[in-house]
């Protein structure tokens, strides 16, 4: 590996005029009023998951149109009184897996929310039926010409869902809900933070969807080469396939959000390359007319898509016990 994109100075000034939609607003304002009618109904069944210390609940709640969405809830076995919850998205192609598997918030003594990936794992198949869309392999451009029909509202409304579902369980501190994941799940971990107003914190690592035109570009690195490769079968409709995607771009929804947020960056990332990141973070909380948003961002060199890894975590568990001590000290 080696760097690939802008210097790490100019990245840091990197902020790109990136076109909206006029009616960007209205249509996601729309999309989340359209769910309404459906009941998040959450329901939370105790599963065995051969650990000591952390309790799962196997979680079914109403997502987009009403479908059932899947995802674990780990708490801590003893606890006292509502915990504060990090919801978890996930990244491309990958479902909740085993109940064993995600358990680090939990045994920091958070609640810890996974929600499952709809069509990407193996609890949840999409229930939108095949309606003769064409697509690329993969899920980028599933109904990309169309964004009512496009794969990602669903599944944003999903993530603004699972929120909301999390909230609903006694041992969850409704007001203390932070949402976070890597690559895809760092995505939608933006689209959360711009679409859920009152989080307390959003920390997205090397975040995927953001800056499409630029992403769709610069790399040919799955999964954005999946655009190239719609757009070269179909060439006429490369004009439908940025409007459409223009409003699902992390940029977008990043200038929305208001939760302080820490970010992580790998510069030598070939599938999420680190100026569609600094996109996003430089112009995170631009359009929350408060000043300058509380931000950081943790940038690892000589990485990959990997990004910082464990070394991460550690500063992720650092941020957020700091942030939840400020929350409190402001009731």
């Amino acid at each position: 590996m080696a760097f690939f994109d802008l210097p790490l100075d100019e990245l840091e000034r990197y902020r790109p005029d990136l076109p909206e939609p006029a009616d960007f607003d209205t249509f996601w304002q729309q999309t989340l009023a359209g769910q309404e009618q459906f009941a998040t109904a959450a329901t939370f069944a105790p599963v065995h998951n051969g650990l000591a210390t952390v309790d799962t609940f196997d979680v079914t709640f109403a997502g987009y149109g009403g479908h059932p969405v899947r995802g674990w809830l780990h708490l801590p076995v003893t606890r006292t009184g509502p915990l504060p919850a990090v919801v978890e998205y996930l990244g491309y192609g990958s479902g909740r897996g085993a109940p064993h598997e995600t358990r680090l918030w939990a045994c920091a003594g958070y609640a810890h929310f996974v929600m499952d990936t709809r069509g990407q794992g193996a609890e949840t198949p999409d229930p939108d039926p095949a309606t003769g869309d064409t697509a690329a392999p993969g899920f980028l451009t599933r109904g990309v010409l169309d964004p009512h029909r496009y794969y990602y509202r669903r599944l944003y409304t999903d993530a603004v869902r699972a929120v909301a579902a999390v909230r609903t369980h006694p041992d969850v501190d409704p007001a203390r809900v932070v949402v976070t994941g890597t690559s895809q799940g760092g995505g939608i971990a933006l689209a959360a933070a711009g679409l859920v107003p009152d989080l307390v914190g959003v920390m997205p690592d090397v975040p995927f969807l953001c800056h499409f035109p630029r992403a769709t570009t610069i790399t040919d690195r799955p999964p954005y080469v999946e655009v190239a490769q719609f757009v070269k079968r179909h060439r006429e409709h490369a004009a439908t396939v940025a409007r459409t995607m223009a409003y699902f771009d992390g940029v977008s929804l990043a200038r929305r959000a208001t939760a302080p947020a820490l970010f992580s960056v790998a510069l030598m990332d070939h599938i999420c390359p680190p100026s569609t990141v600094y996109a996003a973070f430089n112009h995170y909380g631009a359009e929350r007319g408060q000043g300058e948003p509380d931000k950081r961002m943790s940038v690892y060199p000589y990485n990959d898509h990997e990004g910082g890894g464990p070394a991460h975590e550690v500063v992720k568990l650092e941020w957020l016990a700091k942030r939840l001590v400020e929350t409190i000290d402001r009731r």
